[in-house]
């Protein structure tokens, strides 16, 4: 760790920064959490408040990231921990303690057990089980699918986003494709945009739909409720989103009728089955963001699962096709309302 070094401030104040050996600062450093910044107050910011003070005389960090570490005790006044919203007074020394953010953990390698059904040089096909994030974002900064593949694979941190091609819900199971290499990566999303790659997935909803059918309608952002997704067919931030569906058995749960449905996907939008499922009138069960309220108690998650994938390899240019056994609660769930999981 580099000495600390006493610089001149903005006028209120002077701060120490850490400096490495050729006197150079280093952004990686300041959040590294091992060099301490001392602030030395001065009277010109007489009455303003701490966590405001500290964002002008350190403005390479968010005024929300100080507020989080005066919170969590990172930044002490006099000696002592102090809050947000204290008035200071010009006369204090404060020692702040910079932390990395979550996200900055983000890209890290994690142990993780992965289900990985098949594995060579271009890609590896995982059973994703449900609770599982794909991918690091706001509240998911680590423990994720992709924290997982670093560990198992280092030679994925040099592929962009650790070589995943598309996702799935966290609570939604199943069958992805990772990529290893670049150039694995490429073809795979190559030929997803051009539709060639077989998704199948089982669902269980509440209702009877008709035996087969073709949902064609655009997907977009919901107007109203950031979270949810939703058929817009005259905006024109939709996206085309397409799932041909079939009705496998019928059932009964809690006294309601339930179907279990193969749906086929040709795009693969953001929520694309519950939206479109949700569209015709059939909320798959257990889906607390899309379905009603007193039916989502049936089920901790939507019964969904990404049940068949199929793919040309993209070195050997062979077919390739896998399936997985519904996971044991989805399993449990559909034996309950009378239906036996397909072959």
């Amino acid at each position: 760790m580099g000495r600390a070094v006493r610089v001149s401030g903005i006028a209120g104040a002077e701060h120490t920064l850490p400096e490495d050996e050729a006197g150079v600062m280093d952004d990686e450093e300041l959040t590294s959490g091992e060099a301490p910044i001392e602030l030395v107050l001065t009277p010109e910011i007489c009455g303003e408040r701490l966590d405001k003070v500290v964002s002008k005389l350190l403005p390479q960090f968010s005024r929300s990231r100080i507020q989080q570490w005066i919170e969590a005790g990172s930044v002490i006044v006099d000696g002592k921990p102090a809050r947000a919203k204290t008035t200071v007074y010009g006369d204090e020394i404060v020692t702040v303690s910079p932390q990395a953010a979550p996200e900055d953990r983000a890209y890290q390698a994690e142990r993780m057990a992965l289900s990985i059904l098949h594995e060579d040089d271009a890609i590896l096909v995982i059973n994703k089980p449900a609770g599982l994030v794909v991918h690091p974002a706001a509240g998911n900064w680590s423990g994720t699918l992709l924290n997982g593949l670093l560990h198992h694979c280092q030679a994925l941190a040099g592929v962009p986003r650790a070589g995943i091609v598309h996702r799935l819900d966290k609570d939604t199971s199943g069958l992805m494709v990772v990529a290893k290499t670049l150039e694995a990566q490429t073809d795979l999303v190559r030929q997803l945009q051009a539709r060639s790659v077989q998704r199948e997935y089982l669902a269980l909803v509440w209702g009877t739909p008709v035996a087969a059918g073709k949902i064609d309608v655009p997907i977009g952002r919901h107007p109203r409720d950031r979270l949810k997704m939703a058929v817009l067919k005259d905006s024109s931030t939709a996206k085309p989103a397409v799932t041909h569906y079939e009705r496998l058995a019928q059932g009964m749960l809690d006294g309601r009728p339930v179907s279990l449905m193969r749906c086929r996907l040709e795009t693969g939008r953001t929520h694309q089955i519950r939206v479109h499922m949700l569209s015709i009138g059939f909320p798959l069960v257990g889906d607390a963001l899309y379905g009603k309220a007193h039916l989502s108690s049936v089920f901790p998650r939507q019964a969904l699962q990404a049940w068949r994938l199929g793919l040309t390899h993209p070195v050997t240019q062979k077919s390739c096709e896998w399936s997985v056994p519904l996971a044991a609660d989805f399993a449990e769930l559909i034996a309950r309302a009378g239906v036996s999981e397909p072959g």
